[in-house]
């Protein structure tokens, strides 16, 4: 994983004095109305198997999508990143999967609703207790992977994932693409549903997410990564892979933990964010 920006590039750490120019940059960005959340995917550390950066990603983003050990995540590591994100005031959201470890999630399942009610609640109870013990909670859930995506275009599978949500805590907000079938079922179900864009991501036309293993689907670049943010927060656009303007509205924008030097693309995104006057801030 690549590291860190020089320090002159990073915002001040949490529990530090932000200085002037931060506290500036946090004003202009209440004043004008534009306020967001960045979030990754953490805790898909697997025994011996390391992913990702926890604790340099814990030190840029306002939300943390945890792993429920279905596609990564062993107890050990979902428990250290539980903690640390409660010691740096992030947010801790239940990224919940189809049960595929091997595949990391990201393959396509079948999963019969009444079946993917019951895991996705099972997921989000484990990550809920390990947070309490470390003096947290889940305060959002996030399907990752597949069941993201099928979640998106599938009302059944979107209708399982909200009742699972509903029948633990019918206040937990949802994660997903906005005008989404999930974000739909949330919006039925009662829950908040919170639009979510993606900063290491190329889209289609019709807004969704270009396939992965597709060349171009996944973007490393941190200025490029960094401008499409900012003009997505500041003024609700982002360019397909076509070319095309696309209007999307977005109260969180991901960044996943496994996209090649995501630390490096986070702390560009923050850094990009700030300087235009957008208050970073967790949407739970």
């Amino acid at each position: 994983m690549t590291g860190r920006p020089a320090q002159s590039a990073e915002p001040a750490k949490r529990g530090q004095s932000a200085g002037p120019a931060k506290a500036a940059n946090a004003a202009a960005g209440a004043g004008d109305g534009h306020v967001v959340d960045l979030n990754a995917d953490l805790g898909e550390s697997y025994g011996a198997w390391r992913l990702g950066d926890d604790e340099a990603l814990l030190e840029v983003v306002t939300s943390a999508n945890i792993a429920c050990g279905f596609h990564a995540g062993d107890p050990l590591t979902i428990r250290r990143a539980c903690a640390n994100a409660v010691a740096r005031g992030v947010a801790i959201g239940a990224q919940v999967s189809y049960q595929d470890l091997a595949g990391f999630g990201r393959r396509e399942m079948t999963v019969p609703p009444e079946e993917l009610a019951a895991e996705v609640l099972y997921q989000l109870a484990a990550l809920d207790g390990i947070a309490r013990a470390e003096g947290g909670r889940v305060s959002y859930v996030k399907p990752h992977g597949a069941l993201y995506n099928r979640a998106a275009r599938d009302r059944e599978q979107a209708a399982a994932v909200t009742a699972a949500v509903s029948s633990y805590d019918p206040a937990l907000p949802v994660l997903s693409l906005p005008s989404s079938e999930l974000a739909a079922a949330a919006a039925s179900a009662g829950l908040p549903a919170v639009a979510e864009a993606f900063a290491d991501r190329a889209y289609n036309d019709d807004a969704t997410l270009v396939r992965r293993g597709t060349p171009g689907a996944v973007l490393t670049d941190s200025a490029t990564v960094a401008a499409r943010v900012t003009s997505l927060v500041i003024d609700g656009t982002l360019t397909s892979v076509s070319g095309k303007e696309l209007r999307i509205s977005a109260r969180s924008v991901c960044i996943h933990g496994d996209t090649p030097g995501a630390v490096r693309l986070a702390w560009a995104v923050r850094a990009a964010l700030e300087q235009a006057g957008v208050t970073l801030a967790s949407f739970a």
